[in-house]
């Protein structure tokens, strides 16, 4: 049996295939449409932003690296309050972030679907030692977050790129969470299909940069 949330996305998607959006005639299976000539440049641009790591953003890191390089631990829920309570060991401001945001769908737009989502975020002093801060945004399953059905090679090249655990600022996030979700519009029109409301960036961005977030703080471990 589904449960409530389940039950909402399902209908979420109900409506937008009724709406006449969702699907459009497809190239056969056996032919790959042509590489987007813009392919290489934005796989360029990608690597560049996610290259870039600043000395706080390193030492974040590494740090989750080795927390986790011989650790099982049973759920992804339980991995992210372990992890945060490491950091606090290690002096460091870090708490479970869960957002929450409603987002309209359908034509017209009358269907609702609250979206909730769960991450690590991290405040610390910049490396330079000054009395100003840096937040950090630390996803332990980044990648998944932008996989698609029957994704063209180019998209499925970009996704490759993707780290699992994503260290970064809001706005090393928000330029990778734009590429990505322009790139999976390519990939969808060239295999036959308009892109979803809730692969758009302004969904997508929100998992993480939604205003409505409860922070959990848990003592060291």
């Amino acid at each position: 049996m589904c449960s409530p949330e389940e039950e909402k996305l399902i209908q979420m998607v109900r409506d937008f295939i009724e709406s006449g959006s969702a699907i459009s005639p497809s190239p056969p299976p056996h032919e790959e449409p042509p590489q987007n000539p813009q392919t290489p440049a934005i796989s360029s641009t990608l690597m560049d932003i996610l290259s870039k790591l600043t000395d706080d953003e390193a030492e974040i890191l590494e740090k989750i690296l080795l927390y986790t390089r011989d650790v099982q631990i049973t759920s992804d829920e339980e991995t992210k309050k372990w992890i945060v309570q490491r950091l606090v060991k290690d002096g460091l401001e870090a708490s479970l972030c869960r957002t929450s945001w409603v987002a309209t769908f359908g034509r017209p737009s009358v269907f609702e679907y609250t979206g909730d989502y769960e991450y690590i975020d991290v405040v610390k002093k910049v490396s330079n030692g000054g009395e100003a801060v840096v937040r950090l945004i630390v996803d332990m399953d980044f990648r998944s977050q932008f996989e698609l059905a029957r994704p063209t090679p180019a998209y499925s090249e970009l996704l490759n790129l993707l780290p699992c655990t994503f260290v970064g600022s809001e706005e090393k996030l928000m330029k990778t969470v734009s590429l990505l979700c322009s790139a999976a519009k390519q990939s969808l029109k060239e295999r036959g299909l308009l892109i979803p409301p809730w692969r758009k960036a302004s969904y997508v961005q929100s998992k993480w940069l939604s205003e409505n977030c409860k922070k959990i703080t848990f003592s060291s471990a």
